[in-house]
């Protein structure tokens, strides 16, 4: 079994394009969420969205960026920035021996024009081919697999909200096993008002009257719903020992990737299975609970699901108390992308020495075990960090990052 780096990451999110940005915003617990007029004038219930207002698509030609959708885009731009930090070349990525996996569970708006304009046309012909790949879960995989010319293993992974982390576990597992050398993994999600209109409508994303940067309030007790978001997050990952060999500067490494299933309920988390998950990636990663230092919640803000965590946390590290916070309390829940993020995430609080921290926890839920959330920057290094994805269908992943050796 071989160990895993983590040589680059790349990230396109509402509190930023580019690590530089967003590690600034991390640290300083600036907001991404914004209220989306549009979504006012079609009648949401909300119209609280994560915003991504600096983001500049990269330079392609017509050939190549007709079949990528917005959220494509920002997944190559990512990876091009991914790319660059971990100092790769042509023919690193261009092998066999490098293969690649994105986190992505819809493409809604290519499938909502391809079906509107027929309606309206009342013929096909007017289709643009590029809206076959665009229209499809895999589009952001075949797109980059063509793009950057991968060799290796090239799919995408749908898994509700845990996509993107099982995207990285699973490219962990490949390396580990000697299947590749090299994995370009993450997650993307479309942030567009078509993507997430069935969810405004089960009542699902928040409404606080205090406006869109006081409404994502993970683990508090007035939390009373999501704040939808999205971009792209990727994360390279390398053989340790052939990173170390070629000189990279190494970000961190993957010590564990577990999954479970609750086997339950569609949509409402019990906990149980979380609890499960977190135990196995604690025991593969070979620590006990004390050792980790930080852990990056699932917490999205909904009533139910953040007490789910918060009993599965305490039943896992009972006293241990290590502190936690959920990045959704200000970027928003990134769905698709949102496990993919929280280990880049991680790794620019390992990097610049720093703990993000919850936004807009002020008051405990009484419902709640008692948990060390970070309600200010922690200007303290992270050791062992544990993230937490979970989603539809109570699907449940666990990562254990950390610094490198």
């Amino acid at each position: 079994m071989y160990d895993i780096a983590i040589t680059g990451i790349g990230i396109v999110s509402s509190i930023g394009t580019g690590t530089t940005r967003v590690a600034e915003s991390l640290k300083n617990g600036r907001s991404g969420l914004r209220v989306d007029p549009l979504r006012e004038k079609l009648g949401f219930r909300s119209s609280y969205t994560g915003v991504i207002d600096d983001f500049i698509p990269p330079k392609l030609n017509r050939k190549k960026s007709k079949t990528l959708p917005d959220f494509g885009m920002m997944g190559y731009a990512a990876t091009l920035e991914a790319i660059e930090m971990a100092g790769w070349q042509e023919a690193d990525y261009r092998s066999p021996r490098t293969g690649l996996i994105i986190g992505n569970d819809s493409s809604t708006v290519a499938n909502y024009r391809q079906v509107d304009q027929t309606l309206r046309e009342k013929r096909t012909i007017a289709l643009g081919s590029g809206l076959i790949v665009q229209a499809m879960n895999s589009t952001v995989s075949m797109n980059l697999n063509t793009l950057f010319g991968i060799q290796g293993a090239s799919w995408t992974l749908s898994s509700a909200c845990a996509s993107g982390s099982n995207a990285i576990g699973q490219g962990s597992d490949l390396i580990a096993l000697g299947r590749q050398d090299r994995m370009i993994c993450g997650g993307v999600q479309e942030i567009t008002w078509e993507s997430v209109a069935s969810f405004d409508a089960t009542n699902a994303f928040s409404i606080n009257a205090e406006g869109p940067e006081a409404a994502s309030r993970p683990f508090d007790r007035d939390r009373d719903g999501l704040v939808p978001s999205g971009g792209a997050a990727i994360v390279l990952l390398e053989r340790y020992d052939l990173a170390k060999e070629r000189g990279a500067e190494i970000l961190g490494m993957v010590h564990s990737y577990a999954f479970s299933s609750d086997g339950n309920h569609l949509t409402m988390p019990t906990g149980e299975g979380l609890q499960r998950c977190m135990t196995e990636s604690l025991e593969l990663a070979k620590i006990n609970p004390e050792q980790i230092s930080y852990i990056n919640a699932h917490a999205t803000s909904t009533p139910k699901g953040d007490i789910a965590e918060a009993n599965a946390i305490a039943a896992v590290f009972g006293d241990c108390k290590p502190w936690v916070s959920s990045q959704k309390s200000m970027v928003g829940h990134e769905m698709w992308m949102a496990g993919a993020s929280q280990v880049a995430y991680s790794m620019l609080m390992i990097r610049d020495g720093f703990i993000a921290q919850n936004l807009n926890y002020e008051n405990p839920d009484p419902e709640m075990p008692p948990l060390r959330i970070a309600t200010e920057t922690i200007p303290e290094k992270p050791s062992w960090i544990l993230c937490n994805a979970a989603g539809f269908g109570g699907t449940n992943t666990s990562l254990v990052v950390g610094p490198a050796k």
